[in-house]
């Protein structure tokens, strides 16, 4: 096997993210159910209209760390004048510093990453990050977790993670397609760009997904498209793919 080229995604695939905005929007979805109390309001009407807006945000413009709190606001709002209730500032203002605290939680890597990804350095394979977000956010978390170590100047931090995107990055870097890898968790921003640009692709699936993330594959692999559970397991994947491509 020749050295292979290998971008990771980072968010939910290195490291945690996604519990960090699902514990917010439990604090929120309290906070709505008392500051509206007497309306006939469930939780569940709340995550519902807080998802629409969301996803509505990232969809149009991408992965911009103002959304979410938006999206809290605007759902606060949006109930507010459903039930003919004052929008107070002071709920504003909280919401403000609920949806920007996520950004500032002690970073977790998920488990064997800095193994893994030793692993794959002395393999000789070449190690990229490939991740979604505002610049200065991210390389805070690159920072944090020591990630450079691994990944050195190949760090490519886009607003929009798609398949046209993907493209440019492949097309710039001068990547070889039979020999690239895309991993990370995300069906719609991680595997189906790398299928559509003729990569391979390892899924490993998210212990509680965003729904932005999923969508059906609908994408004919032209080389590998496999799922793993957890990192460690991915230098072994990658080895027996090309095992089997070996001539008998």
């Amino acid at each position: 096997m020749k050295h292979q080229t290998l971008l990771f995604d980072m968010d939910d695939t290195l490291i945690h993210c996604n519990k960090y905005f699902n514990e917010a929007i439990e604090v929120f979805t309290e906070m709505l159910l008392d500051r509206l109390k007497g309306c006939p309001l469930t939780a569940e009407e709340i995550m519902d209209k807080q998802l629409e807006i969301d996803l509505r945000y990232t969809e149009e413009e991408g992965f911009v760390s103002t959304h979410f709190r938006q999206s809290l606001i605007d759902t606060y709002e949006y109930f507010a004048a459903k039930f003919a209730r004052n929008v107070e500032e002071d709920c504003v203002e909280e919401l403000m510093r609920l949806g920007m605290s996520v950004y500032e939680k002690e970073i977790e890597s998920y488990p064997h990453m800095n193994e893994t990804l030793l692993q794959l350095k002395d393999e000789g394979h070449l190690l990229c990050l490939y991740t979604g977000g505002d610049v200065l956010i991210q390389q805070k978390k690159i920072e944090q977790m020591g990630l450079a170590e691994f990944f050195e100047d190949r760090i490519f931090i886009e607003q929009h993670k798609n398949s046209e995107t993907l493209a440019r990055i492949i097309e710039r870097e001068g990547f070889e397609r039979t020999s690239t890898w895309m991993i990370g968790n995300s069906v719609r921003t991680d595997i189906v760009p790398a299928l559509e640009n003729g990569l391979h692709a390892i899924h490993i699936p998210a212990e509680k997904e965003w729904a932005f993330n999923i969508i059906p594959v609908n994408v004919e692999p032209k080389g590998a498209y496999l799922s793993v559970r957890q990192l460690r397991e991915i230098p072994a994947a990658i080895e027996e793919y090309w095992s089997t491509m070996r001539p008998r």
